[in-house]
Parts: C-alpha cells; structure tokens; sequence
C-alpha cells in the first residue's frame, strides 16, 4: 500500500480572514465605469478608491485608519472632466498618487496627511500625451518619478514626472488595445498583454520586442501578465470554449534565455517535455468557469500568487516553486458577495505581529472590506522566514540614470522592527523651460535689440508666472479663510438655537 507524500511548504495552510464590521469602510459608492482595472490601490497610509461622480472623474483617499462610516460629503480628488480608469500609488512617496482617465489625461497629485477640507482639484502635474483614453498606470519598481502610461490609442508612454518630460513613446508595438503591462523586478523589461491575443516581452529603452508568445490562452476574453522574481511569466486568461464551457487557466512560461531549462508541463501537471520554449508553458492550471477577468497579485517574497476575479467571490492562492508541477495550489478564500475591484497591500505595509504575508482591500457595491492572509504560527516571534528583506520606500536610480541605461535592484528594508512610514515628503517639478532651447543662429545679428528681444521675453514670461503663483497662494489662503468663517458662523448659529 503506497502512502501519498504531502509536500512541505510554510505557506501550506495559509488562510484568509475577512475584516470585522469595524475595520471596513462603509457608503462609499464605487465607480461603475465597466473596465477591468482594479479601481483600488493602497499604500502604508491610504486607501485610494474611484467612486461614482457627477461632472468628471474623482476618486476617494482616505487614511488608512479611517475606519466606519464615510461621511457623503468627503473631500474627492477631482479634476478629471471623464471618467477615471486606473489609479496606482508611487513605490517612493507614499502621498503620491498617479491618475488615469478616458479624457486621455494622467495628472500626479499630492495628497496631505491631514483630511483636507475641500476636494482636492489641482494636481502637481497632468501629463497630456495620448490620443485616446488611458487605461493603464505603473510607476518603475526602482527609478524616481518614471511613470508608464498605456491608452487606446495602443500606445505605450513612459514619463519623467519631475520634469513632465516623455522619455519614452512606444508606439508600434501593439496592432491594438493594450490589456496590461508589468514591469519586472529592476525595471528593464515589461510585460505587456493586447487585445490580438499575444504576449510581448519589451526592452523599452531599445523599443524592441524581445520575445513573444501568441495566444498563451485560447479563450477571447482579456489576458494578464506579470513577471516573477525569477523573471519567469504568469499569464491569466481562458480555454477555448468546448461544449459551451470555458475554463479559466493560469500559465507560467520560461522566456528565452531564462537562467533555468524547465520541463514542459501539461493540465495534470506532469512532465513531457523538457527545454526551455516560451511557445510551451512550463505549466498550466484551469479554474472554474466563471467570466470575471482574473486580476493576479504576485508576491516575490513568497512566491505566492492570488487570483482575484472581477464579478467572482474568491480569491484563489498559488506557490509557484522550481520543481515540477512548479505551480502548487494552496487554497481559496470564498465570501458570499462578489468583489467589484481589489487593492493589494505592499509588504511594508502589513502586521509582522501576526504573520500577516498579505492583504487586500476588497470593493463592494457601497464599501470596502479588508482581507488578511495569514500564516499560522504559535511563536510571538519575528518571523524571518516568512519576512526576508522587502523593497522599500526608496529609489535605487534617478530617471536620468534609467534612461541612460543603468539597472539597479530595489533598495531593501527589514520588517523585523515593523514598518513606519516617512512624513510627508513633498513632489517636485520642474519643468524645463522652453525658451532655453534656442535654434541655432543663421547669420550675424543685426541689431543689439534684436538680439535681446528673447531674453526679455524670457524676464517677462517668467516676471507673469510667478505673479500667478502668488495670485493662486493667495486665492487658496483665503478660501481657508473664508471656510474657517463659515465654520464659525454655523458654530454661533448653532448656539443661539
């Protein structure tokens, strides 16, 4: 009689847990724009949801101890004239926040730690570049203020927000609409999925395509794509419908070149093969068969993965090792209501106390519900096993040095200790002026005059701009003032009744 071997794992009985009614938020009426981005990020300080709102775009922040019932006048981020589509957290600032909308704009705002008593309308930076509406943000894992950009216009910009200059435009990559991009884990390279059913591997700074892989899943519905630590692909998608059924599938495929030579895997997890084809997954698990677009979550710490469909109440885990069958199913957290959206915590933001190793931040109709996963352990201990060094808030490169063709790691940061985020640090922009950038001269000058005319423009120019900076300081000093009034006054109305 053969005994079945239970593969050793830490992350073995790995369970989640829904938050208690206390810790949720509540009345927050979340956006019901039908497009498959998550719709909530969240950082060590904020909650960043996009609601429903009348005249344009807006989202909600709110500090993350900001628990309970959330008052229907709170302060919105507005400034959009369109819906917004996608938002994401800088890794390096967290009161940083980037925006994109289907009024083809992506604005940068800064967001203070104190509730600010107004909406928030004016952003640090809008970056105007594409032509159609933009879907997808995501800030470089390790350079300073290098943000991309995808929109329907199938193009692929990648920003310097310091100066609101274009780095990058990649714009003959994708036939048609572009469905997700991942940056790996120094920022050379992206992921990137397209409504034509192929998976591109892209060195942005040469704009050259350096793998690809069409239809990683057979099914017509939109595909997703992140990298591993490793460097290795997870691909979601589904199977070709048979008998009116389609599957769900989860794929991870070795590309060219990838340190390892893995074996091919088939459904039932068995080697066929061996070699190292991106054509071929080394890999392949199918789900159920529910239409939601699956959202993944990787964890490189863990090497975990969560699945988290769009319309579906489960969130399914995976370990993904280096020997066969490579991807290893661990568990599913099931609710009874289907999740609009999901926020995932980074690393640094979790309860070491606990043996937390994830969070998320499920969206209902009119709420949003924390969800923790934890690792049983006994010991009060700081464990290390499952808290190796994790990225922090610093930057490793500048933009510049990005862009000239330097990699680095994430700069890490131990969680022995926990984690406690950093005071506000403002961003800054600095735009190059225009006017610095002289053509070249075509002959000798003909007057004195003349060839101060440009430098006087420049004084004037310049004298204009910061009189409307003034202007503006002012107008915003007596708003305060004008609120801090009404304040008062309805505090002495109040009393006299």
């Amino acid at each position: 009689m053969s005994r079945r071997v239970v593969r050793q794992s830490k992350f073995r009985h790995v369970f989640g847990q829904a938050a208690k009614a206390d810790q949720t938020y509540e009345d927050i009426r979340v956006s019901k724009v039908t497009w498959d981005s998550s719709f909530c990020a969240v950082n060590p300080k904020f909650l960043a949801i996009i609601v429903e709102a009348g005249g344009g775009g807006a989202f909600i922040v709110l500090p993350l101890i900001k628990t309970g019932r959330v008052d229907k006048n709170y302060p919105l981020v507005t400034g959009h004239t369109a819906p917004v589509l996608d938002i994401d957290w800088c890794p390096h600032n967290d009161n940083v926040i980037a925006s994109a909308s289907d009024d083809t704009t992506v604005m940068v705002w800064q967001i203070p730690d104190y509730t600010p008593v107004r909406n928030i309308t004016e952003p640090v930076i809008t970056l105007e570049g594409h032509s159609k509406r933009v879907g997808i943000l995501s800030w470089h894992p390790t350079a300073r203020n290098v943000l991309l950009s995808a929109g329907g216009d199938n193009v692929i910009i990648i920003w310097n927000v310091g100066t609101g200059e274009v780095l990058l435009s990649l714009d003959e990559m994708h036939p048609d609409v572009i469905h997700s991009v991942c940056w790996n884990s120094n920022g050379s390279l992206l992921a990137t999925t397209c409504k034509d059913k192929t998976l591109r591997i892209i060195d942005p700074r040469k704009s050259q395509v350096v793998a690809e892989r069409a239809r990683p899943h057979e099914g017509a519905r939109p595909l997703r794509a992140v990298f591993t630590a490793d460097g290795k692909l997870l691909s979601t998608g589904f199977s070709r419908m048979i008998l009116l059924r389609r599957l769900k599938e989860l794929a991870l495929a070795s590309p060219p070149g990838d340190a390892e030579s893995l074996g091919v895997v088939c459904c039932d997890c068995m080697p066929t093969a061996q070699g190292n084809n991106f054509e071929e997954p080394v890999a392949l698990q199918e789900m159920d068969t529910s239409n939601g677009v699956l959202l993944p979550f990787y964890d490189p710490d863990s090497s975990i993965v969560y699945l988290c469909g769009k319309g579906d109440s489960s969130i399914r885990y995976f370990e993904i090792t280096d020997e066969p069958p490579f991807v290893h199913y661990l568990n599913t957290f099931s609710s009874k209501e289907p999740q609009r959206g999901m926020g995932f915590m980074p690393k640094r933001g979790l309860d070491v106390s606990k043996c937390e190793i994830a969070r998320f931040y499920k969206l209902h109709e009119r709420k949003c519900e924390p969800i923790v996963m934890t690792v049983p352990r006994k010991s009060d201990l700081f464990q290390d096993d499952l808290y190796p060094d994790t990225p922090g808030p610093e930057p490793a490169l500048e933009a510049d040095e990005w862009i000239a063709g330097q990699d680095a790691e994430p700069v890490l940061i131990s969680l022995k200790d926990g984690y406690v985020p950093p005071k506000h640090r403002e961003l800054r922009v600095t735009k190059r002026n225009i006017l610095d950038v002289r053509p070249p001269s075509s002959g000798p000058r003909r007057s004195q005059s003349a060839s101060d005319a440009p430098l006087s423009q420049q004084h004037t120019l310049e004298t204009l701009l910061e009189e409307m900076k003034a202007l503006r300081e002012r107008v915003q000093a007596q708003e305060e003032r004008i609120t801090a009034l009404e304040n008062m006054l309805c505090e002495l109305v109040d009393g006299t009744d």
